[in-house]
């Protein structure tokens, strides 16, 4: 490709071959994925806005362990109102089936590791086969990596056999950190979490935020980071911890229950965006909630 700068050079080049012209060079957009292939790049920049580098994920993949949660009852009523305005869909293979409009085309992070329920010890799971991603055409495999619980090891090889998986046919993996009652939210713990999830192979990781310490997690993690919304707050506390975590470097949120559970959750949705998109104040943001609230 040339630049307009050269246009004149390669005028100039009687043969049009462009001889003198340096070769464009595109480096990608996304921290640490330089040398990644180009089909993992390509579903990356369907999850990442190109313009801002980040993106809001919409979560709504709690079924697989907790059933019927409250907000997730129906999600044809409840969460397929709030699709549009999600830069990405995080579901399970069920729910994109069930009630995802394949004429949606957004991006799918498809959670492919299963197990153990809250009914039991969580994080005792398999992995889903690499062929259904491609069926589904997802853009990512989510998987859960519980460093420092007894099922470590587990999980730790479902994301090595993820990656592996996902190399081959060019998907990117997303290392999902588990959190038990027993490990603390520290940025010691999310960054040593964080870290075994990038070396063994994840694309981006999905981590929680800490109020302490955490831009030494992201500093610490050589691929993206984008954060998990966690237990439902009032909203404007939700919105603070979107624009925290994203003035100290993560590259998006992946919000459920702080979206879909809140008074007007398509309100609560488009004020993440423009703190995750347009660098806002939780004022604007709590102003955008507050006016579309109303308005409905």
């Amino acid at each position: 490709m040339v630049t307009e700068s050269n246009e004149a050079n390669l005028a100039s080049s009687s043969d049009g071959t462009g001889i003198g012209v340096p070769v464009k060079r595109h480096p990608y957009y996304l921290k640490g994925l330089d040398h990644f292939d180009w089909g993992i790049k390509d579903r990356m920049s369907r999850i990442f806005d190109r313009t801002s580098g980040k993106t809001v994920m919409l979560a709504f993949d709690h079924g697989y362990l907790m059933g019927p949660t409250s907000g997730l009852e129906r999600l044809d009523l409840t969460i397929e109102p709030l699709m549009e305005h999600a830069d990405c869909l995080m579901c399970t293979r069920g729910a994109l089936r069930s009630v995802v409009p394949p004429h949606l085309n957004k991006p799918i992070s498809l959670r492919s590791s299963a197990g153990t329920t809250i009914l039991t010890d969580l994080n005792n799971e398999c992995i889903l086969d690499a062929e259904e991603a491609i069926r589904l055409n997802a853009s990512c495999m989510a998987v859960m990596v519980a460093v420092g619980s007894k099922f470590e090891a587990l999980t730790v090889e479902n994301l090595v056999r993820t990656a592996d998986r996902g190399s081959k046919y060019g998907i990117p993996t997303l290392g999902v950190t588990a959190v038990g009652k027993e490990l603390v939210r520290d940025s010691r713990y999310l960054s040593m979490a964080s870290r075994v999830c990038a070396e063994n192979g994840a694309t981006f990781v999905k981590t929680y935020y800490c109020e302490t310490g955490f831009e030494s997690v992201v500093n610490t993690c050589p691929v993206p980071i984008v954060i998990a919304g966690g237990k439902k707050l009032p909203e404007k506390e939700a919105l603070e911890l979107a624009y925290n975590a994203i003035n100290d470097g993560a590259a998006g949120v992946d919000m459920g229950r702080n979206i879909f559970q809140s008074d007007a959750p398509v309100a609560m949705i488009k004020a993440v965006r423009h703190i995750v998109h347009n660098n806002g104040s939780v004022k604007d943001g709590l102003d955008i909630y507050n006016t579309i609230k109303n308005e409905a």
